[in-house]
């Protein structure tokens, strides 16, 4: 095939001619003036390397720090600069393996013969930082399947074998940093001065399990300090705890639950899974009960970020709660917003309805304190299509027993402001997310907020009307509205549910999958739809016939036994 000998390249306001095959690295450098330095490129709808070749007519923009996908490309540097740093300190038998995200950053065990040491993490740290002053390239190659399976295998790397024995494709692409290889999941920065800003945090909480380090990043944005460390010991437990338990069921990895899913025997871990989670919320019911005794609570929170699951908690645990005897009552802050025109805006412009100034607070205040004090109260109902609460007659009524306690699911659950007219000891409050804990392989996690955004993108699409390529677009304000009206609060909560399934990614990949694919690859979102598209190629599909009608899963995929 003839290739025309330039290319028609549209940077933001510029055309640019550039000679076929050019790298987009090349192009920024020798044909703009950039403010920051790029790391990688959006080209062709694309989160591409600086070293790929601009092929054909299109559309490309520079990735730096401030972009969502220059902080994804900025950290797995980061984790491949870590990893060959520990090389050069114990040599390429020790492993290093990717935990949960805390503070800014992602937790690595270093298995090390003894028990790793806050000296060793200072041998790290100065290894790292030489990494940097070497300004190391970072290469990008095509191999065959037999090359990458005897490179791994001599490196003992058993999760990424398993990874590869489920690809179909014969040839697959590496990323190279010095004696360090990694299977390409993303854009990586062209060489190690572009990930200058880390620090490293000595970490030694878990119990059985060998010590290590916090690698931490700078807020996104232009030379923004690393912020001081905050400790969140109540999300640290959660994780550990789902992490003990798929090391006791030996399903760490996405290569691990293949191996179960090709084998068709995916079931008996759903049934355990399910299990797990109906436990779970048996045991908070308990403890609900257990506080209950004297009466002392009336009002039980449910929080957490989008599709999360929160609806489907509460309802299972309003079931719990009546197997102890307990009657619950729902009340729903959605009835409680102010007028459409009264909502606040966000920085765009935009309505926040996530933002808790959109609710009425001092009416939802005296509600609750005229129920608490066993009042009939009528309720308000909100009309979504003309944005104003319905005419007062059509308002039920609602009083609440004494056996009976008030169950309130939404964003703000934890918020204090949301129930400040209720005395603490009322109280009891639950935070509820999808911390997964399941990686792709060693060195690759699942990220938290992307296992959710599967999980909305697939919920939209089949029961709200929106493509993938709208619930895309509107994502980013969620996860604003999220760091600003959820996050700071979770360790405000008695309790926390995981509702993360091991299974679910393989069974959302049979829905995601064809939805993502939808997206057109002209369209801005497609850089995300494509992004997580090569993520869930990672999962075997799995069928959905075993998941119980009472999943947390069936809330996003349909088939639910509840009422939504």
């Amino acid at each position: 095939m003839t290739h025309r000998p330039t290319i028609a390249l549209r940077v933001g306001d510029h055309t640019l001619s550039v000679l076929h095959g050019t790298p987009i690295g090349d192009v920024f450098r020798d044909q703009l003036e950039l403010d920051q330095p790029p790391m990688a490129a959006i080209l062709h709808q694309r989160c591409v390397g600086l070293h790929t070749p601009v092929c054909a007519d299109g559309q490309a923009a520079p990735v730096s720090y401030s972009h969502r996908n220059g902080v994804l490309v900025y950290r797995r540097t980061a984790t491949m600069m870590l990893r060959e740093a520990v090389r050069r300190c114990f040599g390429k038998r020790v492993r290093v393996t990717i935990g949960q995200a805390l503070g800014n950053g992602y937790f690595y065990a270093i298995h090390t013969p003894e028990m790793f040491t806050a000296e060793q993490l200072a041998d790290v740290e100065r290894e790292m930082r030489s990494i940097v002053d070497e300004d190391l390239p970072l290469s990008v190659e095509e191999v065959t399947y037999e090359e990458a399976r005897d490179f791994f295998e001599a490196y003992g790397d058993d999760n990424k074998l398993r990874l590869l024995r489920h690809a179909w494709a014969r040839t697959l692409k590496i990323v190279r940093l010095g004696e360090t290889w990694d299977i390409y999941h993303m854009a990586v920065a062209p060489s190690t001065s572009h990930v200058s800003r880390f620090e490293l945090v000595y970490d030694e909480r878990r119990p059985h399990e060998p010590a290590g380090l916090i690698l931490r990043f700078p807020p996104r944005g232009v030379d923004r300090p690393i912020e001081p460390y905050a400790d969140s010991p109540k999300l640290v437990q959660t994780y550990l705890e789902t992490a003990d338990w798929l090391k006791i069921l030996g399903v760490e990895t996405a290569g691990q639950l293949n191996e179960l899913t090709a084998r068709g025997d995916a079931h008996e871990l759903i049934r355990i899974n399910e299990g797990l989670h109906e436990k779970k919320i048996a045991q908070i019911a308990d403890q609900i009960c257990s506080a209950n005794d004297n009466g002392k609570i009336r009002l039980v929170c449910i929080a957490g970020p989008s599709s999360s699951g929160k609806t489907t908690l509460s309802k299972r645990l309003s079931l719990q709660l009546r197997v102890n005897g307990v009657r619950p009552v729902a009340l729903s802050t959605d009835n409680f917003y102010v007028d459409r025109v009264a909502t606040p805006l966000d920085e765009d412009g935009n309505y926040d309805f996530e933002a808790i100034e959109a609710i009425d607070l001092p009416f939802f205040n005296e509600v609750l304190a005229a129920l608490l004090r066993g009042e009939e109260v009528h309720t308000p109902r909100f009309d979504f299509h003309t944005g104003t609460r319905k005419p007062r007659d059509k308002w039920p009524t609602m009083r609440l027993e004494e056996e009976q306690v008030l169950v309130v699911e939404g964003i703000h659950g934890l918020n204090p402001r949301l129930t400040e007219s209720v005395p603490e000891e009322q109280k009891f409050r639950i935070y509820i997310s999808a911390l997964t804990q399941l990686c792709v392989d060693d060195h690759n996690r699942i990220f938290t907020s992307d296992a959710r955004f599967i999980r909305r993108i697939v919920r939209d699409r089949l029961f709200r009307g929106y493509s993938a390529a709208q619930t895309i677009d509107t994502w980013p304000r969620v996860r604003r509205g999220e760091q600003r009206n959820i996050f700071p609060y979770q360790e405000e909560a008695d309790v926390m549910f995981n509702s993360a399934l091991i299974y679910e990614q393989a069974v959302l990949r049979l829905y995601a999958e064809r939805f993502l694919l939808e997206v057109p690859h002209e369209h801005p979102s497609y850089v995300d739809a494509y992004r997580l598209l090569r993520f869930i190629e990672n999962f075997v599909p799995a069928y959905d016939e075993r998941i119980p009608e009472t999943s947390i899963l069936r809330e996003f995929i349909g088939g639910s036994y509840f009422k939504y």
